[in-house]
């Protein structure tokens, strides 16, 4: 009997009915579009925020320690430790070694060069001081597992911008920076001598193309990273390793320092992509190492994300706030037409629960529908509004189908909590006797 009064009174006035389900389903459409894109972002994003260079910074442990007497820094301007090549694989052994998407070790050294193509390095006799940079544009590393990483600068500085082509594996290959180019007229398949200083060991190398950076590599000439090593007298060491790893926005908890934690606090921050924490796993792997979070790329990357996801949840609030008013306003316009039915009712024995009962269970039926056209909806949204942002659809999850329901179901009896209260107090004689 209970189910026929709930749908019989679900068929009867249709126009008010669909118009609850209609305010349900544009609500439940915006708040599954924004969840789905909120709870897809964050990967989305960090990928993105990729193309802004490295966030992680290793150098020699030897170069951090200070060495200050009376305020003065005495340590020599060229001094300096190196960090050996063969450690790199152990990056891809830490916990969050699937998210260290690419990393590139750095060898500087100052170098004589001259070009024949040059009109100001037209000869031996004629060199410069040049900024020789080394390290990997692709390079395939070997793990400790027998697979293969390919990694290097490309992925690490992906905006830098070469006209022509980078140079290959161990070859005597160089790009040149853009105003070096510019400035001594060397071009692509142009040729470059090197010296390490003797001016008797000459390195012959071609150019393969000329570096766009925006930043000091424009003045250098980048070459692999065993050529560099060769010409400083390194071999198989570099100096500088920037790493490029996908991380979340640090909260208070994930910029603590892991030497106050307790244990189960240092397994907790451990377990979670902070930045710090991969910086952490990274020194525990590579003796002699230290670990700098650059700053200014991984603190601008968290801000945008949590603005981001701000945003996203702003808008599901307003839509869920916007779809309760109106079903409470429908629900109370339900209620008021309904008045002598309800006092009906209650003369012929329903008491105020089984009546209020009855009036929730109609609109919990009309929640499960809009809904779930709701969460129907808010998918197709999602997926546009994905593939415009982020070139990639977020994909459908029963776990947010769930949420959307019960988000529903809430949003109506929330609304509907004024109107049917009012309902349940309506004394029957005076409704009855048409007062």
């Amino acid at each position: 009997m209970f189910l026929r009064l709930v749908a019989d009174s679900v068929t009867r006035r249709p126009r008010q009915k669909l118009l609850t389900t209609a305010a349900l389903s544009l609500g439940m459409a915006v708040a599954t579009a924004a969840l789905s894109v909120s709870l897809d972002v964050g990967d989305r994003l960090a990928r993105e925020f990729r193309s802004l260079g490295a966030n992680l910074l290793v150098t020699p442990q030897a170069d951090s320690l200070p060495l200050e007497i009376g305020g003065v820094d005495y340590r020599p301007v060229n001094a300096g430790a190196y960090l050996p090549e063969a450690d790199l694989p152990k990056l891809k052994t830490i916990f969050w070694r699937n998210n260290i998407v690419g990393f590139a070790p750095v060898l500087e050294v100052t170098v004589q060069a001259w070009s024949p193509a040059s009109k100001s390095w037209s000869s031996p006799g004629t060199v410069n001081d040049v900024r020789l940079i080394g390290t990997w544009s692709e390079h395939n590393v070997s793990l400790p597992d027998g697979g293969s990483f390919l990694t290097g600068v490309q992925k690490t500085n992906p905006w830098w911008d070469v006209a022509g082509k980078w140079f290959a594996g161990n070859s005597n290959n160089c790009v040149v920076g853009a105003a070096l180019a510019k400035k001594n007229g060397i071009k692509a398949e142009d040729e470059l001598n090197v010296s390490g200083g003797d001016h008797i060991h000459w390195t012959k190398l071609r150019v393969t193309g000329i570096l766009s950076s925006g930043g000091s590599e424009e003045n250098a000439v980048i070459v692999p990273l065993s050529v560099a090593q060769a010409l400083s007298g390194k071999p198989g060491q570099y100096r500088q390793l920037y790493v490029s790893a996908l991380t979340k926005p640090e909260d208070d908890f994930g910029r603590r320092d892991p030497k106050t934690m307790k244990p189960d606090e240092l397994e907790r921050w451990s377990c979670s992509p902070y930045v710090s924490s991969i910086a952490y796993s990274i020194k525990q792997v590579l003796p002699g190492a230290d670990v700098r979070v650059i700053r200014r790329v991984a603190e601008g990357e968290g801000r945008i994300l949590t603005r981001v996801r701000m945003l996203l949840w702003l808008v599901t609030c307003v839509a869920l706030l916007a779809a309760a008013l109106a079903v409470g306003a429908s629900s109370a316009a339900s209620v008021i037409e309904r008045r002598t039915e309800i006092g009906l009712m209650k003369a012929l024995g329903a008491g105020s629960g089984t009546v209020g009962f009855l009036l929730a269970a109609e609109q919990l039926l009309l929640a499960f529908v809009g809904g779930g056209i709701g969460y129907a909806l808010g998918i197709l949204l999602a997926r546009a509004v994905g593939e415009k942002i982020f070139g990639a659809a977020p994909e459908p999850s029963l776990l947010i189908l769930v949420v959307i329901i019960g988000l529903a179901a809430g949003v109506t009896l929330l609304g509907s909590a004024v109107p049917l209260r009012r309902a349940s107090r309506y004394e029957p004689a005076p409704i009855l006797r048409g007062e």
